[in-house]
């Protein structure tokens, strides 16, 4: 019944789609951080980038973005992101353009986060003399992490799931192999659930796990 799988690297696929999530994942993670503290800086011009970027990014189609990292980052500005082959260098892209495009989700469920700490505990700290970037990192931000641990495992799943725009620039990931297979083989449905299967073994385990962690690490106010 599975015979059509040999020759195929189906394990492969996968792994690249865990690559791609995982260092998209933290990329995110970064700048969405970065861009939530600017959301909420004192500084009206990097308010003002924050939101411009939240709201320009978010609104873009993600195929749109990635198509741009090939076709306007590399092929016209020549970026190739320290690589020094095609595969590396679409891997590169497809994770910058899921970095820029999934940052502005993780910035906004991180700032509804920061906006749940009460402003007393900001106000308190200001009048001990600390600086914004100190009460930031030190009062705000580890209480909105907690707050929105369930938010940000959404925008992980998602993004697991928009990993498969990838293939639009040739990285060899789990939908770029379903659609190679699919051509090939007479076994549209049995194919379709096979890859079905995969990604639900991707991301329900993480959706479980960090719902759990979730509720663990929750402010109780």
């Amino acid at each position: 019944m599975f015979d059509f799988l040999e020759g195929y690297d189906l394990l492969g696929a996968f792994w690249v789609t865990v690559q791609l999530t995982f260092y998209a994942a933290v990329g995110s993670l970064v700048w969405g951080t970065l861009l939530a503290a600017m959301r909420v800086s004192p500084v009206p011009l990097m308010r003002g980038f924050g939101t411009v970027y939240v709201n320009v990014v978010r609104n873009i189609p993600l195929t749109v973005i990635i198509v741009f990292t090939s076709l306007g980052l590399f092929q016209t500005l020549g970026v190739t992101l320290g690589a020094d082959s095609f595969k590396t260098i679409d891997f590169r892209l497809a994770v910058l353009g899921l970095t820029a495009y999934t940052s502005a989700f993780v910035c906004e469920a991180l700032r509804a986060g920061i906006n749940t700490v009460p402003v007393g505990q900001t106000e308190a700290a200001r009048a001990v003399g600390l600086r914004f970037t100190q009460v930031l990192t030190l009062i705000v931000l580890p209480q909105a992490f907690r707050s929105v641990v369930g938010p940000l495992a959404n925008v992980l799943i998602a993004l697991t799931k928009n990993t498969t725009v990838a293939a639009a620039i040739g990285v060899a990931e789990a939908a770029a192999l379903m659609r190679v297979m699919i051509e090939n083989e007479a076994q549209l449905i049995l194919i379709s659930a096979i890859f079905a299967f995969g990604f639900i073994c991707l991301t329900l385990p993480t959706g479980l796990f960090l719902g759990w962690v979730g509720k663990k690490v929750a402010v109780r106010r």
